[in-house]
């Protein structure tokens, strides 16, 4: 499992514009890059590959999707060894009304769900982004939240998008001192980012 003991929260997520790939690097709140995340294109599946860094020397896990298609998917999330350590599952119908995510461990048993705070803010936040010129301004307008929670409904971490263009950054928080499945839940969160960017 992934050492996160010296990480500091909330976790910093920014994406870069500059280049036509679905990307993003991830910091710590002492400004360390701990990850680097990108989205394969031109692929028959999705794919998520995730790097120590940007210089992608170092890759440390792969997410890929068992359908073509976005409906139902299921993403089995496995390490630098090939082991697969868990799986994150898009709830496509509940989806409609507040994104959900359902996170597994390797045999499919559900740990943690992720589901949308408020399914009116995405909604706004949809419709303002399609309006010409001010929608460039959506990012500062609509605050999307994601909250994880244990099999106890216990809420565990949180996921905010941050007044920004294009929708570029976000943070994730850590709202329990109790152990949890971090490596598994962050990666879970930066799919769901790099899935859900576009619809707030």
């Amino acid at each position: 499992m992934m050492h996160l003991s010296s990480i500091k929260y909330p976790l910093q997520l920014k994406f870069k514009i500059t280049t036509l790939a679905n990307d993003f690097t991830v910091k710590d709140n002492s400004g360390k890059t701990i990850f680097y995340v990108r989205e394969k294109l031109l692929k028959i599946r999705d794919h998520v590959k995730v790097y120590s860094n940007t210089s992608k020397e170092v890759q440390l896990y792969d997410l890929v999707s068992n359908k073509l298609i976005d409906f139902q998917q299921t993403f089995t999330i496995t390490n630098s060894k090939q082991q697969v350590i868990g799986k994150v599952r898009k709830k496509t119908f509940q989806s409609f009304v507040k994104v959900t995510y359902n996170i597994q461990n390797p045999n499919g048993e559900l740990e943690y769900t992720i589901r949308e705070k408020s399914a009116l803010v995405r909604f706004f936040d949809s419709i303002f982004g399609e309006l010409p010129i001010i929608g460039f301004f959506s990012g500062y307008v609509f605050h999307p939240q994601y909250f994880v929670k244990d099999a106890n409904r216990r809420t565990v971490m949180k996921l905010e998008k941050k007044p920004s263009f294009w929708g570029r950054k976000f943070t994730i928080e850590k709202l329990t001192s109790n152990p949890i499945n971090e490596e598994q839940i962050i990666l879970s969160l930066m799919l769901l980012i790099l899935q859900q960017r576009s619809r707030g």
